[in-house]
């Protein structure tokens, strides 16, 4: 009869305290222990540092869409390929508030403005800082991925009110040439340090499934668990199928359990972080998906499309976190329709 293994290094992560020092042998003995005791390990450190019984929920807009002249190979909006996305030019302001309002509505905490540029023009970026400022200005957490950023771009962004700065790594260093070229892993490790230094969270995270190797997956979470300061965000990802990409000649979907542990390797390996199931959940069933959320994932993006992507309908999240007793602010935002609908009936 086996029994659970004591944690990796109980001195420094019985009790949840992030580490900033994994090393490779270390990640793959946790990702390689017998599922019940590494989701036993994951829970335990998850519920030391969050309520298991809540997620957090977002919301992602594409404020302008495709035209990108880098060649992310995973990525419909690049300019280098032949797919779906026609470009576009940056939404106006009354458009994105108004979206964020819904999304606030319809029970999102969290508003993510998203445009495709390889890095903002400063003109472009006066818009956005009013977007955001407009955005905060309804009560939500602000998010933005536009790109590398200069230092001085990174705090103009906070003192419009923007929290958090997205910055994907995408996959770990090993095979990142293989899927980017037209932007050095240093360029991202650079731009995250930019919005640090102006006194933004940072939401960093990437790719599963574009035919990269488990030690792969391993490496990316290593990159971000050693650095100085942790994502306050790890979104991760499964590759969503687009056509006209070179990622669909390589990827291959992970088995479930190994995303599973993939999430609660993340979750071990950065205890205060939030770990959210972002896209590819329409290719979930709800029985991964609770699993996901036992294994350290708390947050999820809300909405039926996620930048280019389809995304399960908000009910279907609603109910499943219903089942599951899990709180979030679709809670609140079902109540607040019902209370309008029996005043509407009187």
């Amino acid at each position: 009869m086996s029994t659970a293994p004591d944690s990796i290094d109980d001195n420094r992560n019985t009790f949840g305290q992030p580490r900033h020092n994994w090393t490779r042998p270390e990640a793959q003995a946790l990702y390689d222990l017998p599922f019940a005791d590494l989701i036993f390990q994951a829970q335990g450190i998850h519920r030391r540092n969050f309520d298991p019984n809540h997620v957090e929920t977002a919301s992602l807009l594409s404020i302008k869409t495709g035209g990108c002249p880098e060649d992310c190979g995973y990525c419909s909006q690049s300019a280098h390929y032949e797919t779906d996305i026609k470009a576009t030019r940056l939404m106006d302001q009354s458009a994105v508030v108004e979206t964020a309002r819904r999304a606030r509505d319809a029970g999102a905490s969290r508003f993510c403005m998203a445009a495709a540029w390889r890095n903002p023009k400063d003109k472009d970026l006066d818009r956005v800082c009013e977007m955001v400022s407009a955005v905060k200005g309804l009560g939500m957490e602000t998010c933005a991925t536009l790109g590398m950023l200069t230092e001085d771009q990174a705090r103009r962004l906070q003192q419009a009110g923007l929290d958090f700065y997205n910055h994907n790594v995408d996959t770990s260093p090993e095979f990142y040439g293989r899927i980017i070229t037209t932007r050095t892993m240093q360029d991202r490790i650079d731009t995250l340090g930019h919005a640090r230094n102006a006194g933004l969270k940072v939401c960093c995270g990437g790719i599963v499934g574009m035919g990269e190797q488990v030690g792969d997956r391993l490496g990316m979470l290593m990159l971000l668990a050693n650095l100085t300061v942790h994502p306050e965000s790890v979104p991760i990802n499964m590759w969503n199928e687009v056509k006209g990409v070179p990622v669909n000649d390589t990827a291959e979907r992970p088995d479930p359990i190994a995303l599973v542990r993939v999430i609660a390797v993340a979750r071990i390996m950065m205890p205060k972080s939030v770990v959210r199931l972002s896209a590819g959940r329409q290719y979930m069933t709800d029985e991964l998906q609770a699993l996901c959320f036992v294994a350290g994932a708390n947050s999820i993006f809300i909405g039926d499309v996620l930048l280019t992507t389809k995304n399960p309908q908000t009910d279907r999240d609603a109910n499943l976190l219903g089942r599951l007793g899990m709180t979030s602010k679709l809670d609140t935002a079902a109540s607040a329709e019902a209370q309008i609908a029996v005043q509407a009936a009187v």
